[in-house]
């Protein structure tokens, strides 16, 4: 099949997540060419499928990068959010709603006491809360016997985002500047070339460009395959249920361990997750689903009632030391890859963006990317 160049300034963005649009949005702005190629919807993978959690992050100056990746996209994320409803009329939903984490369990207890001490050491913002408080702020929750619960501290610098909403708000703005938004257009190989171009094959065509930056997630581990390239990046699915409400029944995030409830501002209620290692499996399972409920519905009793609207899952793509990969692909001068954010793809897409496209334009960086490089082992 033959090549089909593109424009000499075009970058392809192999992904139309949250990170894959981010990317384009911030590379747009800054004067770039810039086209998505997507093998489904755009905006309907993995950041689609999230609770749209943004934990909290710590004020004060940091010298660890990850911490400084999170710190950069958590205060990005208010701007971010302003400027997509001033330019497309969405809202995003973004709020400081504040997250409480809950213990009902010796074991939940015990790391709940630890993370105070991060808490502490990492100046993030954190209220012990007894039974009378956690009573008069969320009465819902105090439902179940007040013995099972043995400990409550509230964040108040917890906030939330409606990520379908924030995904379509990105693919309007993306749209508005230019952006080629291509779906149902899987990435079969990547080739490079003599001339420092890169050719993407697709079923469809062969197109070519001067720079791609791979961010498709889970699936980002087969294509770094195909170029030889051995990663730490593995799938780990999580489900979901949604119960719909007539009203709010808590006004804050409540986290249990790796199980939450988001409370939306129409009733809706999001309740998750769990994490399983079952390959490119995106299926819920009866099982999953019925931990899920059973978690939620124990520490909300008030939700037993709610109808339940939809459930789904989602591939989160996990790395083997929980960092993503941010950068070059080594061997490949215009190759990059933006991969492995596992739960927090939707928390970091904003700094990834960021950093990304300075690194694409060979500018430096306020955080040092060299601990999330690819390759590393």
């Amino acid at each position: 099949m033959p090549s089909q160049p593109t424009a000499e300034d075009t970058t392809i963005i192999v992904g139309g997540g949250v990170v894959g649009l981010s990317i384009a949005w911030e590379l747009a702005q800054r004067g770039r060419k810039v086209a998505v190629l997507e093998s489904e919807k755009i905006g309907k993978g993995a950041s689609w499928a999230g609770a749209g959690i943004l934990p909290a992050v710590e004020k004060q100056a940091t010298t660890d990068p990850y911490e400084q990746l999170r710190a950069l996209s958590h205060n990005l994320h208010p701007i971010w959010a302003e400027r997509l409803c001033r330019e497309t009329g969405l809202d995003t939903g973004y709020a400081r709603c504040g997250g409480i984490y809950l213990a009902t369990s010796p074991g939940e207890a015990a790391t709940l006491a630890a993370n105070r001490l991060w808490w502490r050491e990492h100046g993030i913002e954190h209220h012990a809360w007894d039974h009378a408080e956690l009573a008069r702020q969320e009465p819902a929750l105090v439902a179940i016997q007040p013995t099972e619960i043995q400990a409550a501290w509230f964040l108040p610098d917890e906030c939330q985002i409606r990520n379908p909403r924030h995904l379509q708000a990105l693919a309007l703005v993306c749209r508005k500047l230019g952006v080629d938004l291509i779906e149902s257009t899987r990435v079969e190989r990547i080739e490079p070339l003599a001339n420092q171009r890169i050719a993407i094959h697709t079923r469809r065509a062969t197109l070519s460009a001067q720079q791609v930056c791979i961010c498709s997630g889970a699936w980002a581990r087969e294509t770094l395959e195909q170029l030889g390239i051995r990663s730490g990046i593995m799938p780990v699915r999580g489900q979901m249920v949604l119960y719909n409400c007539d009203r709010p029944v808590i006004s804050h995030i409540v986290n249990e361990g790796h199980r939450y409830l988001v409370p939306r501002r129409d009733g809706r209620l999001l309740a998750g997750s769990i994490e399983e290692e079952v390959g490119y499996a995106i299926q819920t399972t009866e099982a999953g689903l019925a931990h899920i409920r059973g978690w939620a519905e124990r520490v909300l009793p008030a939700i037993k009632n709610c109808p339940i609207e939809k459930s789904w899952a989602g591939l989160r793509p996990g790395s083997f030391d929980g960092w993503p990969y941010v950068g070059r692909v080594p061997g490949f001068e215009n190759l990059f890859l933006a991969a492995g954010h596992f739960r927090s793809g939707l928390h970091l897409s904003c700094a990834t963006a960021v950093v990304m496209a300075n690194t694409m334009q060979g500018l430096p960086n306020p955080i040092d990317l060299h601990p999330f490089r690819v390759g590393r082992g």
